[in-house]
């Protein structure tokens, strides 16, 4: 389980990171230092995991899966919104790179995220077949 837990956490970071520098080298407004990647990659990750939880468990009572990506778009927006107005280093000018940062930054989370779920999977496959 402790593994299951690091290999969701990793690829979880991961894909916030690739999402982060994928939107400084794809959109012009959109700039981000070496060292505020990694601090803003955790603190989107705190401000993502609790703006997820609040809306999971508070806002909805029966989650969909068009529902649960709509939520994981908003808290995405969110979140670098919150990570935008902490981290320096980290410049975002208008509402468009807003948008298509949110996006990239999504699309790079969801694939992390397959990644792990395929990862822990072939895990627990080659035990039962060990």
């Amino acid at each position: 389980m402790l593994i299951r837990l690091g290999i969701r956490l990793a690829t979880s970071l991961v894909g916030i990171a690739v999402g982060l520098l994928l939107s400084s080298a794809l959109l012009s407004k959109f700039s981000v230092d070496a060292t505020a990647v990694v601090e803003a990659t955790l603190v989107f990750w705190v401000v993502h995991i609790g703006v997820s939880f609040v809306a999971l468990r508070v806002l909805v009572r029966e989650p969909s899966v068009a529902l649960a990506g709509l939520l994981a778009l908003a808290s995405t927006v969110v979140s670098l919104i919150v990570v935008n107005a902490i981290v320096s280093g980290l410049y975002i000018h208008g509402l468009q790179t807003y948008v298509l940062a949110t996006v990239i930054i999504w699309a790079a989370t969801a694939i992390s995220d397959m990644i792990g779920r395929r990862t822990i999977r072939a895990r627990r496959a080659q035990r039962r077949a060990a």
